[in-house]
């Protein structure tokens, strides 16, 4: 969800932006490559955070107070308007909330049925691909792995494998469905797991990628116990 204080840092930050004129090319003075180094930090947050803004009336607004007009909204017409966006976004995430949530559980009851998956009391399931005969870790052990992180429409959110390398962590500083798995696998072990929203990050979602409610499925494979 968007506070309001991150919309008004943005504003606040375009305004040091723009104060009447636009770059047309790089900018070379200290104050020129200052201006657009928050510019690019202000527009960076707006498409992480997915704001739904339009930059002319935005810039029309910072230029009127800039150059000491008055705004063209009442302080009412401002306050109502954060107001809209702020519960037209909520609406949006409890729609996409639900949404989520009836997908995982479609996905999930499918996939108990199948040959060779196994389901926890919790509801996180796993299907064994390859069989190692190391040792176990426990939740106190820091482990080595690597994996894929995937919604269950196939969306890959994360990869040790694409960025080349394992990763190395605590079993007790990750999700709830992982701390569960990975007691129960064995160095040399590959397993396919699918974790309920409520075992991973629920209602809040992580960033732009995991939304609220998302079920989430993971290639893992227990490289090293440290």
């Amino acid at each position: 969800m968007i506070s309001k204080t991150r919309v008004l840092w943005a504003g606040v930050g375009m305004a040091l932006l723009v104060s009447g004129s636009v770059w047309a090319a790089k900018p070379a003075t200290p104050a020129g490559k200052f201006s657009y180094a928050i510019g690019v930090q202000i527009a960076q947050g707006l498409k992480r955070d997915n704001l739904k803004v339009e930059i002319d009336p935005m810039v029309d607004a910072i230029r009127d107070v800039m150059a000491g007009r008055d705004p063209q909204l009442s302080r009412e017409e401002i306050q109502a308007a954060f107001t809209s966006y702020q519960e037209d976004q909520k609406k949006d995430y409890l729609k996409q909330a639900q949404a989520n949530q009836e997908r995982g559980k479609a996905y999930l009851d499918v996939n108990r049925g199948k040959d060779g998956v196994t389901e926890l009391e919790s509801g996180v399931q796993y299907h064994k691909v390859k069989e190692g005969k190391g040792k176990q870790p426990t939740t106190s052990d820091t482990v080595v792995v690597h994996y894929r992180g995937t919604l269950v429409d196939g969306k890959e959110f994360d990869s040790s494998y694409s960025r080349g390398e394992p990763a190395t962590f605590p079993v007790n500083a990750v999700i709830q469905g992982w701390q569960e798995v990975l007691p129960l696998m064995h160095v040399g072990d590959k397993w396919q797991v699918a974790i309920p929203s409520a075992l991973a990050y629920g209602e809040t979602g992580a960033g732009t990628s995991i939304g609220p409610n998302e079920t989430l499925l993971f290639e893992v494979e227990l490289l090293e116990i440290k």
